[in-house]
């Protein structure tokens, strides 16, 4: 495997994208990511088709010990869901997911890996120029009923909540939370997408997408986003700008701790993040309460409901690893982290760039600790896509990146 692995080498930047070139099988996987923001949920069926293609298009079928591990983490999930279910729809819609979501990322982990991922790197960039593009305009939709009274913040994550009409939807995610996830996973692909192609950071997609992780009232989001870019800007700039960059982050503290954190909330029953503490102050009392092979797929609303000072509803305990070891134990836990690790590892091998994948995990680490349950969408959609990332990316190191309002070069 370490030898069929291997990144591009191409000069950048990047040839402008051939139209005529353009594959099937490479709209379909853009048409399948662009999906998952639709109201009505078809893109199972798409991420089926999609994989279908890959796995058609993929001359090698790898067997790294990170698919050994999702192979395991995937059939106990579905022996533990035959176990527990009792007719619950939640449960098959729930396993579904898990299965479509796995086989989406493996069949394209082996399609990427082996082939030239140029042209589809530029119509993943337009694909997201268009997902936010309609986000934004969303989320200023949301505002505009509520004329604008919550853009310049709210007080609580209840209020927050409020913004989120079902009646108004029609683009992103309509929970709150699962949005500021998509916008900082996504997001930060996009501000990586010049970095790659270009050896370039445009501050306008920095902007663009804090602007877009601001006005969703999610917190989730800018800590990550804020993560994310902090690390990749912080191995980029010279230690002169290191220094600006600190003293503008100091004096930006105060208003994003009271305007996008919101720390004087964080504790009361109502805000996002004081709920999730009553969680895992939950699991951490009631640990020796968890069997070693766990309680059951799907089973987090249960024992939070059982345990928990109070329960809002939620389908899990705002952390992928407590969720993991909750519902399926020490093999599920064990399997699950094996698997990331032995996928960023097969990251590694396409392109040794150790900085380079630190500040693409970061976002994803950060987020899995205060949300999903281990198999949604967006997961396998950000591991998805490191892969065109990491081979069409070169050797030079990030001191070599440049830093630009934006990138004149860029053409479609």
């Amino acid at each position: 495997m370490a030898t069929a692995l291997q990144q591009q080498n191409s000069t950048l930047p990047l040839p402008v994208l051939e139209w005529k070139d353009i594959q099937l099988s490479e709209l379909v996987f853009c048409i399948a990511l662009a999906s998952t923001c639709l109201p009505v949920k078809i893109y199972p069926a798409l991420f089926l088709v999609s994989a279908g293609f890959s796995f058609i298009e993929s001359d090698k079928k790898y067997l790294a010990p990170w698919v050994i591990a999702l192979g395991i983490f995937s059939l106990y999930a579905v022996g533990s869901f035959f176990l527990v279910y009792e007719g619950q729809a939640a449960l098959v819609t729930a396993i579904i997911k898990l299965v479509v979501n796995f086989a989406f990322l493996y069949c394209s982990f082996n399609w990427l890996a082996q082939r030239n991922n140029q042209n589809l790197l530029y119509l993943v960039d337009i694909t997201l120029h268009v997902i936010f593009a309609l986000v934004l305009l969303q989320l200023l939709v949301y505002h505009e009923a509520l004329h604008f009274r919550l853009v310049t913040g709210s007080s609580s994550s209840g209020q927050a909540s409020m913004l989120y009409d079902p009646q108004l939807f029609f683009w992103g995610l309509a929970d709150k939370n699962m949005l500021g996830g998509r916008i900082a996973l996504l997001g930060f692909l996009y501000i990586l997408i010049p970095v790659v192609r270009y050896r370039k950071v445009a501050f306008w997609r920095i902007a663009f997408i804090f602007l877009v992780a601001y006005l969703s009232l999610s917190r989730t989001p800018v800590v990550a986003l804020l993560i994310g870019c902090g690390y990749l800007l912080w191995t980029v700039l010279s230690k002169k700008y290191r220094i600006v960059m600190v003293v503008a982050l100091a004096a930006l503290v105060p208003i994003i701790l009271q305007k996008v954190v919101r720390v004087d909330q964080l504790t009361a029953s109502n805000d996002g993040m004081g709920v999730r503490l009553v969680y895992w102050q939950a699991f951490f009392a009631h640990i020796t309460d968890i069997p070693l092979w766990g309680k059951g797929f799907m089973t987090a609303p249960a024992f939070l409901n059982e345990y928990a000072q109070f329960y809002h509803g939620e389908p899990h305990i705002h952390n992928t690893f407590m969720s993991c070891y909750l519902e399926l134990g020490i093999i599920g836990l064990a399997s699950f982290v094996v698997f990331l690790v032995g996928y960023s590892r097969s990251c590694f091998i396409i392109n040794p760039h150790l900085h380079f994948w630190i500040a693409c995990f970061l976002p994803l680490l950060a987020i899995m600790c205060i949300l999903y349950s281990g198999y949604d969408n967006d997961i396998a959609m950000y591991l998805v896509l490191l892969v065109p990332l990491g081979t069409c990316r070169d050797n030079v190191p990030f001191g070599d990146v440049k830093i630009g309002l934006w990138n004149k070069k860029e053409k479609y």
